[in-house]
Formats: structure tokens, sequence, C-alpha cells
């Protein structure tokens, strides 16, 4: 089921009455039904890889409270970790390292046909495997206790607003508000409604508009691309691929809060990001947070806090930690989170072109404090605006060899004194760097001074509320999928 969908809209007025009529236990069923109706939409045969994943971490958390026996606790917990990761490469994976091995043996010589693999990726399956063995892993920690409710844990594996695509929860964050029936409070419930009709807006007016000259550009050969046209796709894509994660988290944000349940927020003006670091605590928040938690800082030898703080670039010095090989771990880190997000080489290499810039900014960010704040905050901006657009060239290209021709365009002097595409593309581009900037600093100043005068404030959401919602309406077409889904 999609959230840019008439029946998603039925699916999720049908299920929040139901939630606010429901006593309790009803409520939790009810929860958990309409969850996996939700998944089972698509494909309903990939339940059972979700129930099997769900239902392993579910009984080995319990065997892990159990006991106080180091090594039994750890037994228990590479159990969870192999059913999960072995899922995970199973579906996502395997193509890739049969594909990879076969052009190996070739290398050498060995002549082997590539066996035929129907396998077919689950949706969500990324998402929901980092929830459950985030879930295990807490409770090997004992930062939580495990659940006995299996009802109750199924839910918070299950709960559809964030299934598909994020926000990665902890279940920390969201047991404790699925066990408890919130009040009904209008404000929160006309905030989640706001939050859906603004995600659709990003994802329907803005992202599905944007793909189609994202899509020509991609397509055209190499040959006839230039330096500028390089720099305005990255752009384009950096927008489009923003717009449309921004608007799933939104709606899943907002379809929550129609229930009254808080989910943290995933994105944050990531664009406007003053350094590499910061750029990752801003964008896909609860997935940087993730690989900090439970991959960067036990690689790096740091015990992890209930909740650690700062980025990848700052987590260690900010725990007083002896660092095990923090650049090899570093490096190591994105070229697994780069690989999480596709089994292709061009993720790969785009973990690792952030990895790159991660560790030069370690390096400079002394020399760079010497500065004063605004020179900092500016001029950081400028540099790292066009490095992690610039990123998303092989995040977006057919192959490493692709991403490796675009940039090379970059360092070609003549190819900055021609233009490949046609005049509206570069005027987008420009109109949508506008359009980002002044909603962040409407965001930022003007908002403050509006919330001053709750009357006008009214008038001008209202209005605003208004044209997105018309725009909405016009642009609504077939249903197009959210990018992240192949994830």
């Amino acid at each position: 089921m999609i959230f840019n969908s008439v029946t998603y809209i039925i699916f999720l007025v049908l299920t929040v009455c139901l939630f606010w009529l429901l006593p309790k236990r009803p409520r939790l069923w009810m929860i958990f039904l309409s969850s996996l109706t939700f998944y089972g939409f698509w494909r309903p045969e990939f339940l059972a890889v979700m129930l099997l994943s769900a239902a392993t971490d579910y009984f080995v958390a319990m065997r892990i409270e159990a006991t106080e026996v180091l090594a039994r606790r750890r037994i228990w917990l590479v159990v969870s970790l192999f059913v999960n990761l072995g899922l995970l490469f199973y579906f996502k994976y395997l193509l890739f390292v049969v594909d990879n091995a076969v052009v190996v043996m070739r290398f050498f010589g060995v002549e082997v046909q590539s066996p035929v693999l129907n396998i077919v990726l689950p949706l969500g399956i990324s998402f929901y495997t980092f929830q459950t063995i985030s879930y295990t892993v807490d409770v090997y920690r004992k930062f939580i206790r495990a659940e006995q409710d299996f009802v109750l844990y199924g839910c918070f594996v299950t709960y559809f607003p964030q299934l598909v695509a994020g926000p990665i929860l902890r279940a920390g964050e969201l047991l404790y508000q699925l066990d408890a029936k919130p009040s009904f409070r209008l404000d929160t419930f006309v905030s989640g409604l706001r939050r859906i009709l603004f995600g659709l807006f990003l994802k329907v007016v803005l992202a599905d508009n944007i793909s189609p000259l994202v899509d020509a550009g991609f397509g055209q050969p190499i040959s006839a691309m230039s330096a500028i046209d390089v720099v305005t796709l990255a752009f384009l894509f950096g927008f489009q691929i923003y717009f449309d994660f921004a608007g799933y988290s939104h709606i899943a944000i907002g379809s929550a809060r129609l229930m009254g349940i808080s989910f943290p927020e995933n994105f944050n003006f990531p664009y406007m990001a003053s350094s590499p670091r910061e750029f990752w605590r801003r964008w896909h928040i609860s997935l940087s947070s993730w690989i900090r938690d439970y991959l960067y800082l036990p690689l790096l030898g740091v015990k992890v806090q209930d909740r650690s703080v700062g980025g990848l670039a700052t987590a260690s010095q900010e725990h007083g930690a002896r660092e095990r090989h923090p650049t090899l771990v570093l490096f190591a880190t994105w070229g697994i989170m780069g690989f999480w997000h596709g089994a292709n080489w061009t993720f790969v290499f785009w973990g690792l072109y952030h990895a790159t810039f991660i560790a030069a900014y370690r390096a400079i960010s002394l020399q760079c404090a010497r500065f004063p704040n605004f020179i900092q905050s500016w001029g950081g901006w400028l540099i790292t605006l066009p490095i992690v657009m610039l990123a998303w060239v092989p995040f977006r290209a057919k192959s490493v060899s692709d991403a490796l021709g675009m940039y090379g365009k970059l360092f070609a002097p003549r190819d900055y004194f021609w233009l490949g595409m046609r005049e509206n593309t570069y005027l987008v581009a420009a109109v949508l760097l506008v359009g980002f900037l002044g909603t962040y600093f409407f965001h930022e100043k003007g908002a403050r001074w509006l919330y001053k005068t709750p009357a006008l404030m009214f008038v001008v959401e209202t209005l605003l509320m208004g044209i997105v919602a018309g725009l909405v309406f016009v642009f609504l077409r077939p249903i197009s999928q959210f990018i992240y889904f192949q994830f």
C-alpha cells in the first residue's frame, strides 16, 4: 500500500477511527493486524519473512534476559544476527555476490554460467531488519527489558506508518507509546494532518515533477554532458531524493500523530549544513544514528550509551574513548552504510565518497575553528553544499564507470563553456535552490515573527495549506513509488 494513494487514505481513516474507539487489547490487535494488512497489500507471501525476523528477535531477547552468563547472552545475540542478516543477505545481496563471483572466475579463465535466480526483494526489509536487530542489541546491552507481550512487540516491528522506509525506530521510543493509549489532543491531530498534506506536496508536486528531468539527464550519453550539466543533474537529483524521502517521512510522522504517537524527526534542512558531519546530523537522522550506535562506535571500541550524541565524525571523542584505527573504521562503516542502500558498487562508492570528505573535515576542523563563526557557517555551507550534492552522482548513476565519467567532466575546463540540456532544466534547478533557501529562512526567522501574532499566523497557515492542498489535488497522478522503497 502506497502513501500517495486513495487506498491508503481510506485505510488510514478507518485505522485512526478504530484506534480512538477501541480499548487497549483490541486496539493493539487492530494495529498489529492492520499493519500486516498494509504490508501484505503488496505481496502477502513476504509477511512470513517479516514475521520470521520479528519472532526470532522476540524469543531471542527473552532468552538473553533470562540469563546473566555472558557467553550464553552472546550466543543468543549471534543467533539473532545470523537469522536477520541471513535473510537480508539472501533477498538483497545473493544475486550481487553470485554475479560478481562469476565475473571474477571468468577473469581468471574459468568459464561458468550464471545461475538463474528469481529473487524478489521484499519491501522495507532493510528497515525492519535494522529495527529488530536494535531491539535485541538493546536488550543485550540492558538498555531495555525484553517485551513479554508478542502482540505489543509485533506492533513495534510492523507499525505501518514507518514500516517500509522508516524512520528507523528503537523499542524504547515506541513500545511505551503503543502500550498506553494517549489522550486525544486536537492540536496534535491537526498537526498530523498538516504533516501528511505537506508530505504529499513534497512527493507529488515537487519530487514527481523533478523526476522526468533527472531521468532524461542521467539517461543521455556522458559524452553529451557538460560540466555544468553534471552539477545541475547532481543538484536536481539531490532535491528529488530529498523531497521524495522527506515527503515519506512527513507522511509517516503525520500518520502516527493522528493516533497521538510521536516519531523523531528524520530530516532537518540537510542542505543547510556547514560541514559533512553536520549534514549527517540533518539527513536521514534515524539511519545515521543507528549506524553510529550499532556499528561505528562498537567497531571503534567505544562503550555505547543508551542514546549517544554527535555524528560519526565526533562521537568517539565525545565519549573520551581510545579509538581503534579510527580512519579505517570510518571508511569500513561508510562502505557498509553505502552497501546497505543497495547491492551495487555505486552505493559503496557513494559511502566511501562521504567517508573521504568526513575524514578530510576531521583533519582541518581544528584550523577551521579559528575563523569567525560567520565564516565557519556560511563559508562552510558554500563548500559543503556542492560536495554533498555531487555525492548523489554515484547514487543515481548506472555504474561506477558512469559516475567516474561524470566526475571527469568537472576536471575538463573546456566542458564549462557549453550546455547540453534544455534551458528549463537549469532554471528548475536554480528555482529549487532559491525556494529551499527561502523556506529555510522563513522557517527559522519568519515563522517566529508570525507566532507573535496568532491571528496573522492562523490566516497565513490556512492560506498556505489551502494552496498546498490544491496543488496536491492537481498533481496527484497514477501512483509512483517512493525512491527509498528499493532499499
